[in-house]
């Protein structure tokens, strides 16, 4: 008797096991009505309304996304990376005799790849832990947190007890093996150490972290993605920020979450799941959510298309390397605009426009080439009302492939198409005439939160990877842009790609962590204010957007800067 289809299987198992599918639910009700109707699919209610089931695998269909729909299906996240304290303001704000603020009664919240939790500059200066709260996801042998199923998670108090050990691992056996949680944790939040010449941006504030488990495999060949790309799903970290703002509620202070996480999935205007869970925690009181605008701009992966009338197509060209195993597209378009695609093979091997029928699935195998496309269309996609075309290309051919652009109904006649983000296909897989524009990464086209680009605070000039607004249905984004080029920070002792102690990194996380700290010195400040302050994310990013330094020789706001450079004292300068 096979165990999953007679035999009760518990939520845990569910969550940790291949054998099935996660998916996204909204949630219309009550999250205890959500979590009692759907008790027998391990349902858990994640973040503001959405919950999550787990379906055995046997009982899917072939054409998943037709049935289940996309927007129910998670996404794939990867990592955003590969004296920014002056430049930024930072340093004067923490030094200031009338402002000294370093993120006292402040959390900083991390879902990432972990943190090195013995590395000095997550420790005061008798060595404790400045670390509130840790959930592994990756290890089952310990507690998980209170309502959850899976992971093990370590208290202050746990941290504290194991660093007095000769071998801190033994009894908290989380490690960072990648290094990029810990380094943004230690740009937004790392301890001052003189002898080093370091210091976070708010020193003083408290740390919140989870380590997220990597993508099941199932999720990962449904989209294709390269064996050797690190990728988190979408219900992991959902559940990551409900922990967050459990710790949050536990602690009774207010949260700065650092979202350094991005993917080329989704409609790119703020509409997908876990963009409206960000724009809702955005609203809450205290909260303050700061993210990635990405590092896709001269990557080769968006397509921008503008058709003139139905009576033409558009052919898009894509470069297949040598080796490359899958990938998928995604075009998206704004209605009442159409569009159906057809293709041509590097050999070419012809296939006429597929008609866009709702709910249709086409399988098309190459005769001579071992190809296989599938084609999907959502006319009108649940979450966002756009048009969703999603191709799965498997074993292409090396070359140069062509997709034609059919316009069936058209009013502005603009499409979008996106290529994986980096490191989920292969390199040089790319659109030979690809748009540096409209490549914010998902989740960070929501409206709430603050996306942050990257710039170089040694030249002035823009991160050349720094991905570029404004979102597909045309929201200014990103907000403002912060230092993200050879910035210092702490490397994990366990990490496999950089030797430990402290080095430099680049990238548009950085930026966000650099912003996620002074967004902390900010609220500190208004916490030590008489009587105390307590301000919205609106009103945060309001201020930020306020005081950011702008040329002279430049609009506002653009593409690449949003609406200028970050410069935190500059805010204090015109409050004061």
């Amino acid at each position: 008797m096979e165990r999953g289809i007679f035999m009760p299987v518990s939520t845990t198992e569910k969550i940790l096991s291949e054998d099935y599918f996660d998916l996204i639910v909204p949630i219309t009700g009550s999250d205890t009505d959500f979590e009692e109707t759907f008790f027998r699919f391990g349902a858990q209610a994640a973040v503001p309304g959405y919950g999550i089931i787990h379906i055995n695998r046997q009982f899917l269909p072939d054409n998943i996304l037709n049935v289940i729909g996309y927007s129910n299906i998670p996404k794939l996240y990867t990592l955003m990376d590969t004296s920014a304290l002056e430049s930024s303001g930072i340093l004067k704000v923490q030094t200031q005799p009338l402002l000294g603020y370093q993120g006292e009664g402040v959390l900083i919240g991390f879902l990432d790849t972990g943190i090195d939790f013995t590395h000095p500059a997550f420790r005061t200066s008798d060595g404790r832990s400045r670390i509130y709260r840790l959930w592994d996801q990756t290890i089952q042998s310990g507690t998980a947190p209170d309502g959850f199923f899976y992971g093990s998670e370590y208290t202050n108090e746990n941290l504290n007890a194991a660093l007095n050990l000769e071998d801190p691992l033994e009894t908290v056996p989380s490690v960072d093996e990648n290094g990029h949680g810990s380094f943004l944790a230690s740009v937004a939040a790392g301890t001052a150490l003189p002898l080093q010449d370091f210091s976070g941006a708010a020193p003083k504030s408290e740390i919140v972290a989870v380590k997220l488990k990597p993508a099941k495999e199932n999720l990962r060949d449904f989209f294709l993605i390269r064996e050797s790309a690190v990728a988190y799903q979408e219900t992991d970290i959902m559940l990551a920020l409900r922990y967050l703002l459990q710790c949050a509620r536990q602690a009774q202070k207010p949260l700065v979450i650092c979202f350094g996480l991005g993917t080329n999935q989704g409609d790119h205007s703020g509409y997908m799941p876990l963009a409206e869970a960000l724009d809702t925690i955005s609203r809450m009181n205290t909260v303050y959510v700061v993210s990635a605008a990405g590092n896709e701009a001269g990557r080769g992966h968006h397509f921008y298309g503008k058709m003139e009338n139905t009576s033409d197509y558009q052919n898009v060209e894509v470069l297949v390397p040598e080796n490359e195993g899958g990938f998928t597209m995604e075009l998206w378009a704004s209605p009442p605009d159409l569009f159906a695609v057809g293709m041509i093979s590097p050999l070419g091997e012809t296939i006429p426009p597929i008609p866009p029928r709702a709910g249709s699935v086409t399988s098309i195998s190459f005769l001579l080439e071992q190809t296989v496309i599938e084609v999907s269309y959502e006319p009108v996609e649940i979450a966002s009302g756009g048009q969703l075309v999603f191709l799965r290309v498997q074993n292409p051919t090396p070359g140069i492939w062509g997709f034609q652009i059919y316009p069936r109904q058209i009013s502005s006649g603009i499409f979008h198409i996106w290529l994986p983000i980096s490191g989920f296909a292969m390199e040089n897989t790319r659109f030979l005439n690809s748009n540096p524009d409209t490549t914010i990464v998902c989740p960070s086209n929501a409206e709430g939160v603050i996306t942050c680009a990257a710039y170089n605070h040694a030249t002035g000039g823009l991160f050349i990877q720094s991905s570029r607004g404004y979102t597909r249905t045309g929201n200014i984004k990103p907000d403002i842009a912060s230092p993200g080029v050879e910035v210092y920070g702490a490397r994990s002792s366990a990490s496999k790609f950089a030797k430990p102690g402290f080095g430099r990194e680049s990238g548009t996380s950085i930026s966000a962590a650099l912003t996620a700290g002074a967004t902390a010195l900010f609220v500190n400040w208004g916490l030590q204010s008489d009587p105390p302050r307590y301000f919205t994310n609106r009103e945060i990013k309001s201020l930020l957007i306020r005081g950011a330094t702008r040329s002279s020789n430049l609009l506002y706001p653009n593409r690449e800067w949003g609406y200028g450079t970050l410069n935190l004292y500059q805010i204090f300068q015109v409050l004061l």
